[in-house]
């Protein structure tokens, strides 16, 4: 039985959306609020978060951030359930890492559809991970360049995997070493920095065809070029 959660302030709508879940045959979680939505997340282990953006409390733009920059949840489906209905506020959600976005006032029906959708298009996370000539193999903590094994730290590995399983999606500094080296450390930013110049000299060996994208102010993503190369 797949288990949904819900971050909703509305508390109408709220006690609608948990009546249908349940009604359909999901398990249900949630909070009326955004205040501890990543341990709530952590603790209950849900298939699918369905996240208002427009909380009292917090940002849901902020929440699906964290949780896309988050190890253990990173995986999850998002859809957002907001009043925000601009071109310009699709795109942002979808950019951040949503999977859906449907807007208020919307039909429960369809919403529980979509759910089903998301379910029914679930697939197992690939153990070995392809971009270009770049192959990397979560199992066995292997990385290779055109068939020849390129030797990582496990620091190292850590971030190229975290990085390239989730292609297009810029990551802040912050965000990374929270993922990487998690939130008891002792390194700063530049920590980030550093490690992404070693990955660079020991898997962007062709220059010009970089696999870790810089952005500029903010952060880095893995090129989803190389992906869609290496689909192709």
């Amino acid at each position: 039985m797949k288990k949904v959660l819900l971050i909703e302030d509305d508390a109408d709508l709220y006690s609608l959306i948990q009546y249908n879940l349940e009604k359909e045959g999901f398990q249900f979680a949630g909070s009326q609020t955004g205040r501890g939505a990543i341990d709530l997340c952590r603790r209950e282990k849900p298939d699918l978060v369905i996240l208002d953006i427009m909380l009292p409390d917090s940002d849901g733009l902020d929440i699906c951030k964290r949780i896309r920059a988050h190890p253990e949840l990173s995986h999850l489906p998002i859809i957002f359930l907001t009043a925000r209905a601009s071109e310009t506020d699709r795109i942002v959600g979808l950019e951040l890492g949503a999977n859906d976005y449907i807007v208020k006032p919307f039909f429960v029906r369809e919403l529980i559809a979509r759910i089903k959708i998301h379910f029914r298009g679930q697939q197992v996370a690939p153990k070995v991970l392809k971009a270009g000539e770049l192959q990397v193999d979560g199992e066995r903590c292997q990385v290779h360049i055109a068939g020849k094994e390129i030797s990582l730290t496990a620091t190292e590995f850590k971030l190229l995997e975290f990085l390239m399983s989730r292609p297009g999606i810029v990551f802040s500094r912050e965000q990374l070493l929270d993922a990487v080296w998690g939130h008891d450390r002792a390194v700063t930013d530049r920590t980030v920095d550093v490690y992404v110049l070693r990955l660079r000299q020991k898997i962007e060996a062709e220059e010009g065809h970089p696999y870790i994208r810089s952005v500029r102010g903010f952060g880095y993503s893995f090129n989803a070029a190389a992906v869609e190369m290496a689909r192709t």
